[in-house]
C-alpha cells in the first residue's frame, strides 16, 4: 500500500522529490526506545532500533537494515550512495561506510520525515486507514487497544489549511475533521475488523458532530488510500443499513495527515479518565 496521498509537504519533499530535513529537526534523532522504523510511504518495516547509534551527525543513524528492506544506488553525482525502500523506492537517506561508529563500520543516515515508529520489535509490514469519529481523543483511546494495532496518532486530515493547529480547527474554517491516524500488522488484524470498532465506539448516525461535540471538524469519516479499502467500507455501511441503522459516515479518498500537538497524544490514558462521548455499543 503505497501512502503518498496522506504525505505532508516535507514528507513528500524528502520521500518522493529526495530532498533533506534540516539535521537535529526530525523528531527520532534522539529516539532510544526499542521498535521498529517503518517506511513512511508503504508501510515496509526497514530498520531494528537495535540498530541505531548516535552518530551526532543530526540524523538517524542505523549500522543495519531489515534483510531485503532498503535499497542502495548511487547518487546522480556518483559522489554518494543513496538509501531507498526496497518496495516503493521511497527515498530515506544515504549510506556511509568506513567512518569507525560501529563494529559494522556502516551508517545508514536517514531522515526523520521518511519513517514511522513503532515499539513492537518483530513487524515485518503494516497497513494504515485515517478515521474520523468525532474528538480524536475517545476514538484514539479504544482503537489503541486493539490488538494488532501498532500505532495511533490523532491529528487532521480533509480541509486546505497547512499545518492547521487545534485552535485554526476548532473555528470550523479549514475543512479539517479531527481524525485518527491507525497503522496496524495485518498478520494480527485486518482492515473489517478495524472498521467494526471505529462503528461501534462512536455514533455513525449522526449527522453534526458526535454527542456533544458539535461541528464539521466531529463528522464520521472514512479516509481509505484505495478502492479495496473503499469497498470493505462500503461492505460493512451496506450490513449497518440491513440492521436498520442510517449511517453517515463519509467515504472520502486519502488527503494530508497533519500530526496533532503532543498535549492531545494519548490523552485518556495520560489524564487517567475514561472518554466523555465515546463507548462501545455493540451494532455487528
Amino acid at each position: 500500500m503505497f501512502k503518498t496521498s496522506s504525505l505532508t509537504p516535507l514528507q513528500h519533499a524528502i520521500l518522493i522529490n529526495k530532498s533533506t530535513e534540516h539535521p537535529f529537526s526530525g523528531e527520532y534523532t534522539d529516539n532510544e526506545q526499542m521498535g521498529t522504523y517503518l517506511c513512511r510511504n508503504c508501510g515496509l518495516a526497514l530498520f531494528r532500533a537495535s540498530s541505531k547509534f548516535h552518530s551526532a551527525c543530526g540524523w538517524p543513524s542505523f549500522d543495519g537494515e531489515i534483510d531485503g528492506a532498503v535499497k542502495s544506488l548511487p547518487d546522480a553525482d556518483g559522489r554518494r550512495t543513496e538509501i531507498i525502500c526496497s518496495r516503493c523506492a521511497g527515498h530515506l537517506g544515504h549510506v556511509f561506510h568506513g567512518e569507525q561508529f560501529t563494529a559494522k563500520n556502516t551508517r545508514h543516515c536517514v531522515n526523520s520525515a521518511s519513517l514511522d515508529f513503532v515499539t513492537n520489535t518483530q513487524v515485518v509490514d503494516s497497513e494504515e486507514i485515517i478515521l474520523a469519529a468525532g474528538c480524536f481523543w475517545g476514538v484514539e483511546y479504544y482503537l489503541q487497544k486493539l490488538p494488532g494495532v501498532l500505532l495511533t496518532q490523532v491529528g487532521y486530515c480533509g480541509g486546505h489549511k497547512l499545518n492547521p493547529t487545534y485552535q485554526e480547527v476548532c473555528t470550523k474554517t479549514t475543512g479539517h475533521l479531527e481524525v485518527v491516524r491507525v497503522i496496524f500488522d495485518p498478520t494480527r488484524i485486518n482492515l473489517e475488523q478495524i472498521l467494526k470498532c471505529f462503528f461501534e465506539i462512536h455514533d455513525p448516525e449522526q449527522q453534526d458532530g458526535q454527542g456533544p461535540d458539535i461541528g464539521n471538524q466531529y463528522l464520521s469519516a472514512i479516509f481509505y488510500y484505495n478502492e479495496e479499502q473503499k469497498a470493505v467500507a462500503e461492505t460493512l455501511i451496506a450490513e449497518l443499513i440491513k440492521l436498520g441503522y442510517q449511517p453517515a459516515t463519509k467515504l472520502l479518498a486519502m488527503a494530508p495527515f497533519w500530526i496533532g500537538e503532543e498535549y492531545h497524544r494519548d490523552y485518556y490514558d495520560n489524564k487517567g479518565t475514561l472518554p466523555y462521548c465515546h463507548g462501545h455499543t455493540k451494532r455487528f
